[in-house]
């Protein structure tokens, strides 16, 4: 239901999450702290602007989306930018991706929505491959809704932290509120265990 969502949307151009803009906690992260560059993984990376963002910075990054069309305009942009030989887009589902990527690993995740928009039968699979997928020592940067009484979507802290801690490190968090999308939200970031 929800892959058929974000086809819909997309083909109608109702994509409000697509700002074209990175976040500042992204741009911090990579600006300020000065994360060096690697290999980065952007987890519904939809129209390409954090993986194009990110290959500008000198990193070397895989943009997945299981939504076809995004995934096209991704590859357009990043040609349009001169970046198209350092990010590949693929269309690929995020619960799933240990199984056609198992060669692969990463220094960077990058999930700006795409884990909210899943089931909770899916979470545990999707942070189980993302964490097969990282190096350990990774940051792995999440944003995620969280549940309100007005909008009962997403993960709460506490449920994220329990999803993830096998795997990850938690090492700071910033409760927030989506006024677009009327949500509450939080930014989260972990460490790959060792």
């Amino acid at each position: 239901m929800q892959r058929l969502y974000f086809r819909i949307s997309y083909l109608l151009g109702r994509t409000p999450w697509d700002t074209g803009i990175t976040p500042p906690e992204i741009t911090h992260l990579i600006e300020e702290e000065k994360l060096p560059p690697g290999r980065a993984l952007d987890l519904g990376c939809g129209t390409g602007t954090n993986a194009i963002y990110l290959a500008r910075q000198g990193w070397q990054v895989v943009g997945i989306d299981y939504v076809p069309r995004p995934i096209r305009i991704a590859r357009r942009k990043a040609r349009q930018a001169g970046v198209a030989d350092r990010v590949k887009f693929s269309v690929n589902d995020v619960t799933q991706l240990y199984d056609t990527m198992s060669e692969e690993r990463f220094d960077l995740a990058v999930d700006i929505g795409c884990g909210h928009s899943l089931t909770q039968e899916q979470m545990p699979s999707y942070a189980d491959n993302l964490a097969r997928l990282l190096r350990p020592g990774a940051t792995f940067m999440l944003y995620m809704f969280r549940p309100t009484p007005e909008r009962p979507t997403g993960l709460g802290p506490e449920a994220v932290k329990e999803l993830f801690e096998p795997h990850f490190t938690l090492t700071w968090s910033n409760l927030g509120r989506d006024t677009s999308a009327g949500a509450g939200s939080a930014w989260y970031r972990f460490t790959r265990s060792g």
